[in-house]
């Protein structure tokens, strides 16, 4: 049983960047809720919507995100740093603003997913990265230090993965973690499961736009053509879709027990490779092929650093071929099941501390 810890109201913040950093949010919330705490959501779009499902008696609020928007091509790395005046600028939004939410939100605490303005003086703040280094075509060492400024800023900082064979490689482990920082294990809101496999492939479509719409419209078209059964999740939280196309089923969203029920009965999971669904599939154990969204390095990074260890097929976008992967997924291994509750005790500790 949970232990019961005097109520505390603590903010969850994720980052706006596709829904992973919302995704591996639901395990915390699950657990603040559990142990008689008051979470509250702070987000927008696409995240807050998927959230709210999830979490429809749990306190929300409308916070502006970092609007980052994807190149029609691949130049990132270049997208990004236009962006840079516009990212810093919300984050010293962000900062100001939130001392009248602790105000008026009668805060005790915030965690913050990869929001780097969301620290205080005035309560606790956590700030939660598996991307202690941040990848990027350059400049890596320059960008942890200027990472590492912020981090330093907040009361913990919270990687989600192990400190040894972790999921992440160089992301969370090429430099060291900051003072205030701590491994807290892998944080899927998924358990280990034994379900029988009925489904051939799962693909699991997600990502800023526009390229989630581009990966959707290949998906479709080419399983058009599949010999096997399928399932396509569109990662679509504000649409309604669920509709049967020959041995296709394909749905907008469905929440976290849902998917678990599919990703658990599929034979072969197609994603991104988001180091959020890559914890979700190491806690149950399937075996994928990435598609990493085309120039965001870090997903590259990961994908490729799976297909050289012979664990999971990586697949560029612009070459994905699903009847080529089905008949190659022997070649691959998969992931173990590697599922962890490491996390409940660092936030048991965290809100004890809080009194």
């Amino acid at each position: 049983m949970p232990i019961k810890i005097e109520e505390k109201r603590i903010l969850i913040a994720p980052l706006d960047w596709g829904l992973g950093h919302a995704t591996r949010c639901i395990p915390i919330i699950r657990h603040l809720l559990e142990t008689g705490n008051k979470p509250i959501i702070a987000a927008s779009g696409r995240p807050l919507l998927l959230l709210k499902a999830e979490f429809p008696h749990v306190e929300s609020v409308e916070f502006e995100g970092y609007n980052i928007s994807y190149p029609e091509g691949s130049g990132m790395a270049w997208k990004m740093f236009q962006s840079t005046p516009h990212i810093l600028g919300r984050i010293r939004a962000e900062h100001s603003e939130l001392d009248e939410m602790i105000g008026r939100l009668k805060l005790d605490a915030i965690i913050s997913d990869n929001r780097f303005g969301l620290y205080s003086d005035k309560i606790p703040c956590v700030y939660m990265t598996h991307q202690v280094m941040i990848k990027a075509p350059f400049l890596e060492t320059m960008l942890y230090r200027l990472h590492a400024d912020y981090m330093r800023k907040f009361t913990q900082v919270w990687v989600p993965d192990y400190e040894k064979s972790g999921l992440s490689g160089d992301l969370a482990h090429k430099f060291p973690l900051p003072r205030n920082g701590q491994y807290i294990g892998s944080l899927s809101r998924f358990s280990p499961s034994e379900d029988e496999l009925k489904t051939d492939i799962l693909v699991i479509i997600s990502g800023p736009e526009p390229q989630r719409t581009r990966f959707e419209k290949l998906v479709l078209n080419q399983l058009k053509d599949f010999g096997g059964t399928a399932v396509a999740v569109l990662g679509t939280p504000d649409k309604d879709v669920d509709r049967v196309e020959g041995k296709v089923r394909i749905v907008s969203h469905l929440n976290a027990m849902q998917l678990e029920r599919e990703i658990s009965s599929a034979r072969l999971v197609v994603s991104r490779s988001g180091y959020s669904t890559i914890m979700d599939l190491a806690a149950l154990g399937k075996q994928a092929v990435f598609v990493p969204t085309p120039g965001q390095t870090e997903q590259e990074y990961l994908a490729q650093k799976y297909h050289r260890d012979g664990t999971h097929m990586m697949m560029k976008q612009r070459d994905l071929q699903l009847q080529k992967a089905w008949d190659s997924r022997s070649e691959f291994s998969g992931f173990a099941q590697r599922a962890s509750s490491e996390f409940k005790q660092v936030i048991d500790a965290f809100v004890t501390s809080l009194s």
